[in-house]
């Protein structure tokens, strides 16, 4: 089958295409490569996912993009987002890179004749708070991004409902792994650790809970979405691991694998951040067989061998 992955640049997407391709699929990818974080660093995930055969293109989304890809695609799933909860990011950076490039997208995705399903990428973030919810229940977002990747969502659905495409949405729960972000939590603290500067931790954070999910987990669970394409039509859809853990205990598991302490330095607390995610899996479960099961600490000991790989040898 043919694959579109936008967003292919970045963490999530850059496994989801790169397992795709190794899967025998043929593979596009587009990213804008935008400044958010080192695009030195998207570099490096589009050398790794090139060499396994996926079409890389460099384009922006809500500009022109169409005549640089096919249209004979079967699925489409749609990573591309401005991520994150900073103070430093306008409003208008989170409407331009997750509403109206979504939009634009999906606008382009109703021409295609053999697409089989739109699967656009969320968030456990629409929920709010405390992200305990199954997939019926009324969602709370308390932060700029977890209102625009709803709207986002809400978009793909509603043309979904009026019977013009095929699609589904994928809200994904605290992702971790091999080429995480560099401003997410165990990148930012292997990192400070090993170059023993100080780690800012966000007053009260240390006692957050996390479903953490391994990345391999959540592509497993994507690949299972597009071999049942007709049952994920009009879906949504929690993927995430059920273990709960603090922040404070995958700090100390780091520090344990690294053997050697973080330098903790407390910041003020983050308006937006979420208290407690626990992901509610029964309808991936049921619907997807899915079964995350890579543990905290192995998920972890790879995202360390990762980084050791990458940036200090």
């Amino acid at each position: 089958m043919k694959v579109l992955v936008t967003g292919a640049a970045g963490f999530i997407g850059s496994h989801c295409a790169e397992r795709l391709a190794e899967s025998g699929h043929m593979v596009y990818g587009i990213d804008n490569l935008s400044d958010y974080y080192d695009p030195q660093l998207k570099q490096l995930n589009i050398q790794d996912i090139q060499s396994k055969g996926v079409q890389c293109i460099e384009a922006c989304l809500t500009k022109s993009f169409e005549d640089q890809l096919p249209r004979d695609f079967d699925f489409i799933i749609h990573f591309a987002a401005q991520p994150g909860i900073s103070d430093a990011t306008p409003f208008s950076a989170y409407v331009q890179n997750n509403i109206l490039a979504t939009e634009r997208l999906l606008q382009w995705a109703k021409t295609l004749n053999h697409l089989k399903l739109f699967v656009n990428i969320s968030t456990s973030s629409v929920y709010g708070a405390k992200a305990t919810s199954t997939e019926e229940e009324a969602p709370r977002p308390i932060s700029n991004y977890g209102v625009t990747k709803l709207a986002a969502e809400q978009l793909v659905l509603s043309q979904q409902r009026l019977g013009v495409i095929k699609a589904c949405s994928i809200r994904l729960f605290s992702v971790y792994g091999p080429r995480e972000r560099p401003e997410k939590l165990y990148t930012k603290l292997i990192k400070s650790i090993l170059e023993e500067r100080p780690f800012p931790l966000y007053e009260g954070s240390e006692h957050h809970e996390r479903s953490f999910t391994y990345v391999d987990d959540i592509i497993d669970g994507l690949m299972r979405v597009l071999e049942l394409p007709e049952s994920c039509n009009g879906e949504l859809i929690n993927l995430g691991n059920e273990a709960v853990y603090t922040t404070g205990e995958g700090i100390a598991i780091i520090e344990s694998i690294l053997q050697k302490k973080a330098q903790l330095q407390i910041a003020p607390k983050r308006a937006g951040d979420q208290l407690r995610t626990s992901a509610t899996i029964d309808k991936a479960r049921d619907l997807l067989n899915y079964h995350p099961s890579t543990t905290f600490e192995d998920g972890l000991r790879s995202q360390v061998a990762w980084y050791l790989e990458k940036f200090t040898s």
